[in-house]
């Protein structure tokens, strides 16, 4: 069986939602609550590649308001956008899906069925 890894957020509906649409396709995902266990660098890095981003800032929730109160609007430094991140993971987009070496966003919960079919 394909092994699956969440990174989800429980109290985020499409997490919730892309978590049981998982489920209802017969995968047992491995869950990592991303807001109890923080990222490290590497990891992230490894995700923006994983899911084909060029850069830290497509991962961001940008309408956060440690985004807004962080001014990351104009931050161009890859660096330190990783690092708000990890400070601060309320802004990473959520859910990941990582199956293999790819992963995608489950936005909608629909889009992450392509790694699994």
């Amino acid at each position: 069986m394909t092994e699956v890894t969440i990174y989800h957020n429980p109290r985020c509906s499409k997490s919730r939602q892309t978590l049981q649409l998982l489920q209802e396709h017969g995968f047992e995902p491995q869950v990592i609550e991303y807001m109890k266990q923080h990222f490290e660098a590497d990891a992230i890095k490894t995700l923006l590649n994983q899911l084909g981003f060029v850069s830290a800032r497509e991962l961001m929730r940008s309408k956060e308001d440690e985004f807004k109160a962080l001014n990351l609007a104009t931050e161009n430094d890859e660096d330190k956008l990783i690092q708000a991140m990890i400070e601060h993971p309320r802004l990473i987009e959520r859910p990941i899906v990582v199956v293999g070496d790819q992963a995608r966003l489950g936005r909608p919960p629909e889009a992450v069925l392509e790694l699994v079919q």
